[in-house]
């Protein structure tokens, strides 16, 4: 089977660990040393797990499970936000959240269109009187114009009927 552009190492292929092997430990992808490290690693951080939670029996300072190296170095992070979980009772529905200051922009450009949009339809903006003058105008001469036509006909007839007799 062809492997592609691209050869792999010449030390072998990769081999994943299916969920059976990691779930049974079996898996080959890992060195048999490294399951007897890792043993002893999750012995170590029982024995302090059950130090840690003797002492915050004791303390009672906070409830928060610290991860990774948070449980062995003390770390104060100002700008690391800590999430607040909010439950649907304690919301505030007649709170108002602030809008950003794109979304401000946006709803005031929106409002300023349809106050325009409003004043255009009752003819009071200067852009509704000229286009309503130009209307007017052009209302004007449509109506000069079918005048002339009717004058016209009423003579072409006229002509006909003087003709015939």
């Amino acid at each position: 089977m062809g492997r592609g552009k691209f050869k792999g190492k010449p030390t072998g292929q990769r081999r994943f660990s299916s969920a059976a092997e990691i779930l049974a430990g079996t898996s080959a992808a890992r060195p048999r040393s490294f399951k007897q490290k890792e043993a002893e690693y999750e012995e170590d951080i029982e024995e302090e797990s059950e130090e840690e939670s003797e002492e915050e029996e004791s303390e009672d300072e906070s409830d928060v499970k610290k991860k990774g190296h948070e449980a062995l170095i003390e770390v104060d992070n100002p700008n690391r936000a800590k999430p607040k979980t909010l439950k649907a009772r304690d919301l505030d529905a007649s709170k108002t959240t602030e809008l950003s200051r794109r979304e401000r922009e946006e709803l005031e450009k929106q409002r300023a269109h349809e106050r325009y949009m409003r004043l255009q339809e009752q003819g009071k903006t200067e852009q509704a009187r000229k286009d309503l003058d130009r209307l007017a105008l052009i209302r004007q001469q449509r109506e000069e114009a079918a005048k002339k036509r009717e004058e016209e006909k009423a003579a072409r007839d006229a002509k006909k009927v003087d003709a015939r007799k």
